[in-house]
């Protein structure tokens, strides 16, 4: 898993291939300049050993080119961490831009299933660790192996007896890396699942609040929250101490290295009058630069496991099957709004069937009221319809025409839907009542609010039209966001209407207005209305009784009063 990750991430890397060319050539040009820095040092050592045997001409030129590879490499490297910035912050980019793009390809089913948190959290925590651990990697990770092996070259240059140790020593030091490292990977991504329970929860608290204190479940929800913070605060610690017990590691192993350079290069000295003091400090030097990117590399090792861990998660979301591709298909137009359930079957999961051979036909026009207990498959209906969820088996008409074979934006333009859950978007009152019909006049937009009687609350408001209004209708009753909803729909102005429980939020007097604004809005459309109260569905042209998931009656209001079966007795129970 963690291999086929990384290709994903190299995969992500290709469009950068020109940036990762410069990245590497200016990484290998400051390595090349500071490796020149040891020799220049080892050549003014060897210009001032013994009294009165300094000559300062010499090493001022030394300090001279030292001062200009130090300046060119320090050059260098700036620009090297601009490129790996630009890579890193576009990959950042573009996965951010793919998650959310993929939100709106992915169906409502898994949707449905997957915590709206733990999604947050995939695209904002998951995609800034791996951003941090991608930037740290490019950072470090060329230049690194590009002056160990530089170091290398030039330690067998100068001794190849010396060289020949730091390289039997060196396996030690990937040895340790590589054990600690294999066993950090599979903390990290515990860490990240953690991390994603705890986000979603949080949301879901902050988001219905109202609900936890109406219910006093304060303290149960700190009790719940604990317990992940406890998970989430175990399993950081375990990833966390094995992934900082690297850089100790290969420090230890490195000190070791460099403490046998020293005893060696010691030793050549007292045996070889060739091997002057100034080549043993530039050796010294070597090896200490041969040890750094280890203790470096091992740190970057910690943060791109959890890089990796986080990208895996990502990639994970990235991969989930999306609705299937209606392109090629043709646009549903010029509606009538006959619709069709010929022997529909639906089920939400395979062992529970919830709609079993349903049918039922809707003349243009007709207002079709849709009723019956909690749990019968009413709101299912609605979703079939505008292909939320594709049916089983059976077929779905509109016109003549199966809703399978037309593309779902097309489908769903010629629908209007009022919710008993409203969404209201952040932004001002004209930007939500627009969202459904941009091309919309001023003009066309103040009549559908007059005539839902929201004109008259957002006149109240201290900017009217113009009043921002905060994410899910900030200070707006339940009753105005509902009237808002119902003024977009208005001003959409489509050939089928969907109200679920449309006016469940307004009080009776409003709600009276209201449905009067409705059965103009109706008049010469398509309705469905789902309904608990059913003093609100009497005038419907046909109601559809619903029961387990069957339609169990079917007739207007009178008819199905006399026949004195379920619908009479669902009826008269709420004026028991």
């Amino acid at each position: 898993m963690k291999n086929s990750t990384f290709y994903k991430v190299l995969k992500l890397l290709r469009p950068y291939g020109f940036w990762i060319f410069l990245s590497l050539f200016l990484s290998l040009f400051s390595v090349a300049v500071s490796l020149l820095i040891p020799i220049l040092v080892g050549s003014a050592i060897d210009f001032m050993l013994g009294a009165g045997r300094v000559d300062f001409p010499s090493i001022l030129k030394i300090l001279a080119a030292i001062g200009v590879s130090v300046g060119t490499a320090a050059l260098a490297q700036y620009g090297t961490a601009l490129c790996n910035n630009h890579i890193s912050f576009r990959v950042v980019f573009d996965l951010r831009e793919k998650a959310f793009s993929k939100i709106q390809s992915l169906p409502l089913s898994f949707l449905d299933r997957c915590p709206a948190g733990d999604i947050i959290s995939r695209m904002i925590t998951d995609v800034d660790v791996f951003s941090d651990g991608l930037l740290l990697g490019f950072s470090q990770l060329f230049t690194g192996v590009l002056t160990i092996i530089g170091t290398l070259i030039f330690m067998l240059a100068f001794n190849w007896k010396i060289a020949i140790i730091v390289v039997l020593l060196t396996p030690l030091s990937f040895f340790l890396a590589k054990f600690i490292a294999g066993r950090t990977f599979s903390l990290f991504q515990k860490q990240t699942v953690a991390r994603g329970e705890q986000t979603s929860f949080v949301e879901e608290i902050i988001t219905h609040q109202k609900t936890v204190s109406a219910f006093g479940a304060e303290e149960e929800s700190i009790r719940k929250f604990d317990a992940l913070n406890d998970k989430l605060e175990k399993v950081s610690l375990r990833a966390l101490f094995y992934s900082s017990m690297v850089n100790p590691s290969t420090r230890l192993v490195n000190a070791l290295v460099y403490a046998c350079v020293c005893l060696a290069g010691a030793l050549s000295v007292l045996a070889n009058p060739a091997f002057t003091i100034g080549s043993l400090s530039c050796l010294l030097n070597y090896a200490s630069q041969y040890a750094k990117p280890f203790n470096e590399i091992s740190g970057v090792v910690a943060e791109f496991q959890n890089a990796l861990a986080c990208a895996e998660r990502l990639f994970t979301f990235l991969s989930e099957p999306e609705e299937s591709s209606d392109r090629s298909l043709p646009e549903l137009c010029d509606v009538r709004g006959e619709v069709l359930f010929d022997r529909v079957s639906f089920s939400y999961t395979k062992d529970r069937r919830l709609i079993e051979n349903l049918e039922f036909k809707a003349s243009p026009g007709q207002k079709i009221a849709i009723v019956g207990p909690t749990g019968c498959g009413k709101t299912t209906l609605i979703n079939l319809l505008l292909r939320f969820y594709d049916i089983d088996s059976g077929s779905i008409l509109i016109d003549n025409t199966p809703i399978d074979r037309v593309t779902r934006r097309s489908l769903r333009q010629n629908f209007g839907m009022v919710l008993q859950d409203t969404w209201l978007k952040s932004g001002t009152i004209r930007e939500n009542l627009f969202m459904g019909n941009s091309k919309a006049t001023e003009e066309e937009m103040l009549d559908a609010a007059k005539k839902t009687k929201a004109h008259s609350f957002i006149k109240r408001l201290p900017k009217g039209y113009d009043t921002v209004i905060g994410e899910e209708g900030g200070i707006l009753s339940e009753g105005q966001k509902q009237l808002l909803s119902i003024t977009r729909v208005m001003l959409l102005s489509p050939p089928i209407l969907i109200l679920d429980e449309a006016t469940s939020s307004i009080d009776v007097r409003t709600e009276m207005q209201v449905q009067k604004a409705f059965d103009a809005l109706m008049r010469g459309r398509t309705s469905f209305i789902v309904a608990h109260r059913l003093s609100t569905i009497q005038e419907a042209d046909c109601i559809l009784v619903m029961q387990k998931g069957k339609i169990v009656e079917k007739g207007t209001h009178e008819e199905l009063l006399k026949q004195k079966g379920f619908y009479y007795t669902l009826y008269y129970s709420q004026f028991a």
